[in-house]
């Protein structure tokens, strides 16, 4: 019995049951790596996600560095931002680099079509986006436009960008004040090509794919790591017939064609034409939030079964790179701009996304959130110069314990809470053992209105000793952050926890997530 449970252990598996929570580690067995990547970020050209929320230039009254907000920056580094994916999202597919580089006095003005319909002045563009990366210390993930752009442009600008030889390229980016190279190693090939990237086919993206990855080239030491555009939530003929065609036998493998495929998948709480209220909303509505939330673990498990098929040996990744809550705007906001609040439902949807991809990282490779800042799901709001934390920029800072950490294989036995029509498990969570040894768990209880007993046994032969314990939790469903007023929702000490040697007891209060250190 104790082999077919260290079997299912190797992948994190939940087993509905009544009236107990424990979860199951298995530390002896830990050997897959978490990657940093998965918290990563996107920062599209979207309402006030670049302007006003990065970008103030550098003549603004807001404390900047080269146009750069520096209080943006603080924060962003403060939860080790690993990678920011830029231009877009839907604004890439008819985004042109070379209308944002040079004199910004001198740059082409354009229509966001979009979003909003505004002018975009393109005074944020490339040297001002690797200027931010440099600033925080992470990794550039560009999008590349083969919507409205062709294999030419998208050469380019991989030249522009990463070659030191001498050519029209670099002459052009050493007259616009960079002399040497940047290092850029993600690169998408499109975004949503089924959609609003072109409406295309599979077979015909498949296609374009071989086409422009053929000519986005690696120079010097700079190799890239090409993401495709992948499927729309259980789209899995769509990952079948890309991988299909980067695996053909009769070709070979089709060597640096592509090292990652793209999901995405928004939490929808109603459905597409009644999002609901960031902020405004029933207990029905928390239920129908968390229900479709878990629909990510069968999603992702779906495409890595998809990717197992045909790569076994793993050389392709999971790319998450647009993912989060998605409600209506706040009200008397431009529709275009998709800007809501965030809440503490907000950060326990984001800490079972988390989880989900720590659970599942021997295939996902990185994951971007929706959006950085005023957009979406975001982690940091900003008015005039003013910032908030929200209540998911918290979580972001309490899970940075399991950044390149190893991943704890487990199984969860949860209860569940009943909504409607809705049955949702209460308790998730993932665990990871750093290069010091130390061991985090993290949970979460969705459950809105109970307390939780949750045991968690460590299989092996060695004994533990708590360390130290955070929680992430608020007094309403719907506690916020926002301007002017105390924050309701962020960090605290929580020691609420039992240790004998390798068994641990928490009693976690409804609508929480906990992290728990243990040497």
């Amino acid at each position: 019995m104790k082999k077919i449970l260290l079997a299912a252990a190797l992948f994190s598996i939940l087993i509905p049951v009544k009236g107990q929570n424990i979860i199951t580690l298995y530390p002896d067995s830990a050997k897959e790596q978490i990657s940093r990547h998965i918290y990563g970020h996107f920062a599209e050209h979207l309402g006030r996600c670049i302007y006003e929320g990065i970008w103030v230039g550098p003549d603004s009254p807001i404390p900047n560095t080269r146009g750069i907000r520096n209080d943006v920056v603080k924060a962003l580094r403060d939860i080790k931002v690993p990678n920011v994916r830029w231009p877009g999202g839907c604004f890439a597919d008819t985004y042109h680099w070379m209308d944002g580089v040079g004199d910004p006095s001198q740059r082409k003005k354009i229509v966001n079509t979009n979003w909003g319909g505004v002018t975009e002045d393109n005074s944020f563009g490339t040297h001002e986006f690797m200027d931010l990366c440099e600033q925080l210390e992470c990794e550039p993930v560009i999008c590349g436009n083969i919507g409205s752009g062709t294999v030419q442009e998208m050469a380019d600008w991989v030249e522009y960008l990463t070659s030191d030889a001498e050519s029209p390229m670099t002459e052009l980016r050493k007259k616009n004040g960079r002399e040497k190279p940047w290092k850029v190693k993600y690169f998408g090939i499109g975004n949503e090509t089924w959609g609003c990237g072109g409406n295309m086919t599979v077979e015909y993206y498949s296609n374009q794919l071989r086409k422009y990855s053929n000519f986005v080239k690696n120079y010097g030491d700079n190799v890239l790591y090409k993401i495709a555009s992948g499927s729309n939530d259980k789209d899995y003929p769509w990952t079948e017939h890309l991988v299909d065609q980067w695996a053909n036998k009769t070709q070979g493998y089709l060597k640096g064609y592509m090292s990652g495929i793209s999901l995405h998948y928004y939490t929808i709480c109603n459905n597409w034409d009644i999002k609901g209220s960031a902020t405004d909303f029933s207990k029905e509505e928390w239920g129908n939030t968390f229900f479709k939330t878990k629909m990510m673990d069968e999603f992702v498990k779906g495409h890595s079964a998809v990717l197992d098929k045909y790569d076994p040996e793993n050389k392709i990744g999971l790319i998450i790179d647009e993912w989060g809550n998605w409600f209506e705007v706040e009200p008397g906001t431009n529709p275009g701009f998709l800007y809501q609040q965030n809440t503490l439902r907000d950060a326990l949807v984001a800490s079972i996304n988390l989880d989900i991809f720590n659970n599942n990282c021997t295939r996902v490779k990185m994951a971007n959130i929706a959006q950085m800042i005023n957009v979406l799901q975001s982690v940091i709001l900003t008015k005039k110069e003013k910032l908030v934390l929200t209540p998911t920029y918290y979580v972001f800072k309490m899970f940075t314990v399991h950044h390149d950490a190893t991943l704890i294989p487990s199984v969860v036995k949860s209860d569940n809470f009943v909504i409607g029509d809705n049955t949702i498990p209460s308790i998730s969570g993932s665990a990871s053992v750093d290069k010091d040894g130390k061991v985090h768990i993290t949970v979460t209880n969705a459950d809105p209105d109970m307390s939780k007993e949750v045991k968690i046994e460590l299989d092996g032969e060695k004994s533990y000793k708590f360390v130290r314990g955070e929680i992430i939790t608020g007094k309403e469903l719907n506690s916020l952050n926002d301007f002017d007023k105390s924050e309701e929702v962020n960090i605290k000490e929580f020691k609420n926890v039992k240790v004998n040697g390798k068994n641990i007891e928490i009693k976690m209060p409804s609508k929480s997530v906990v992290m728990i250190e243990l040497k």
